[in-house]
């Protein structure tokens, strides 16, 4: 749970409504005017910036509560960074996952030099709350630099091709920076990939893997599971 009735005092609106924007934000690329819109057509009349806050104040609880929901990570961690755009600068964001795609971590950076790899290393370490036996990383310099010095007992491959792993996980937060027609801060891409990378995979079991059948299943499963972790299933209807 978000931390019970106290999470939605003084909130006009149900907590279904606030669960199902939040939800809506996160899981699929639609802006805040879009959301509105789409609560319009079903007779919901909110603003875009009441549900900007919403999004601010409840999106990463939210995905820290699916978080703690999820296995272990495995021992073998994939690394990368990728270009974003920020107000029209180049921006890095690092991302780790382990080898079932799961994101363990993110950061938003202005470099990626060796200071900003182990940087990231270290908030790795701490948020995971464990070391891998195996980082599997692009060819740049700073990985290794960084490795050496913060987790020289691990095992440490950057031989190419090996990292497709965690270059595809990138693909996902593309669509929602396009939608989103860029991030306005550093802050702002931070907030949001944080805690988009804990709710839109929870909508996403991999339907190229499932029969029709058992995907509606999976996805009832997990809608029961989000009413959960949202207080929605304990909470009165107003609060």
């Amino acid at each position: 749970m978000v931390g019970g009735p106290v999470a939605y005092k003084n909130h006009r609106y149900p907590v279904e409504v606030i669960s199902h924007c939040v939800g809506l934000y996160f899981r699929f690329p639609l802006s805040f005017r879009e959301v509105e819109e789409l609560m319009l057509e079903r007779g919901v009349v909110v603003s875009y910036e009441t549900i900007r806050r919403w999004c601010r104040k409840f999106g990463q609880a939210y995905a820290n509560s699916l978080r703690r929901r999820c296995p272990r990570p495995g021992d073998k961690w994939h690394l990368d960074e990728v270009f974003i755009k920020i107000n029209g600068e180049h921006k890095y964001l690092w991302r780790a996952v382990d080898a079932d795609g799961h994101v363990l971590d993110i950061l938003v950076q202005n470099r990626r030099d060796k200071a900003a790899a182990r940087r990231f290393f270290r908030k790795l370490l701490k948020a995971t709350g464990q070391t891998p036996r195996v980082v599997i990383t692009d060819r740049l310099k700073s990985y290794g630099a960084a490795h050496r010095e913060v987790m020289p007992s691990v095992e440490h491959r950057c031989r190419k091709g090996l990292n497709n792993r965690a270059e595809n996980s990138h693909q996902p937060a593309r669509q929602p920076e396009r939608a989103m027609k860029g991030f306005r801060s550093a802050g702002s891409a931070q907030r949001f990939l944080a805690a988009f990378s804990g709710i839109s995979p929870h909508f996403q079991p991999g339907r190229h893997l499932m029969t029709a059948g058992r995907h509606r299943l999976e996805m009832m499963i997990r809608s029961t599971v989000w009413n959960q972790i949202t207080s929605t299933a304990s909470m009165p209807a107003t609060a």
